[in-house]
């Protein structure tokens, strides 16, 4: 019974620590140090800017296949699709997106990136390749009827590069390039 009171001070000190006082000082930082990441990345009527989005019309750019279950790009629904490099559903999925991508970019590269015919893990990622975005520009500044070194240099404006370039791959936001889009003009 000697060590029952102390026990429970412990337990309620490191409550307190652990469970109170350590969240609201890691939200107020995060608040003040990064406020937009700390919200969500939020782009008012478009949602976050983490989250994939689904383009479909041609003068957009398209993102990543979204492999979540019932509508794409579903935050509540993310996952992979868990289909094995051997699969032969895999094989044909990435078959028909590729015919697809084909038919809807005719004046592109005749090999489509890999990031525009397989999901990522989440089945959710918002960015692609900068190689994926110039192989589009040609579909996108078509229908747009802009040139096409304005559709280029918009891309190249938008590649977010790492902080350290051993540490990833430069990367393009497609809902971000999108909305600079819409700035220059409508689709």
């Amino acid at each position: 019974m000697s060590q029952l009171r102390p026990a429970v001070l412990v337990l309620l000190l490191l409550t307190l620590i652990t469970g109170v006082a350590y969240p609201l000082l890691t939200t107020g930082l995060a608040q003040w140090l990064f406020p937009a990441q700390a919200n969500g990345s939020l782009i008012e009527e478009h949602g976050s800017a983490l989250i994939g989005q689904n383009f479909t019309q041609p003068g957009y750019f398209w993102g990543r296949p979204s492999a979540t279950s019932d509508a794409p790009y579903n935050p509540l629904a993310s996952g992979g699709s868990n289909l094995a490099a051997s699969n032969p559903a895999l094989d044909k999925a990435v078959a028909d997106r590729v015919a697809a991508l084909r038919a809807a970019n005719p004046l592109s590269p005749k090999a489509v990136p890999v990031d525009l015919v397989t999901a990522s893990a989440s089945g959710l990622d918002p960015a692609i390749s900068p190689a994926a975005a110039h192989w589009q520009a040609p579909r996108v500044a078509a229908a747009r009827q802009l040139p096409l070194k304005t559709v280029e240099a918009l891309i190249d404006a938008s590649t977010e590069r790492p902080l350290l370039a051993f540490s990833g791959d430069p990367t393009v936001n497609v809902l971000r390039l999108n909305l600079a889009l819409d700035a220059l003009t409508q689709p």
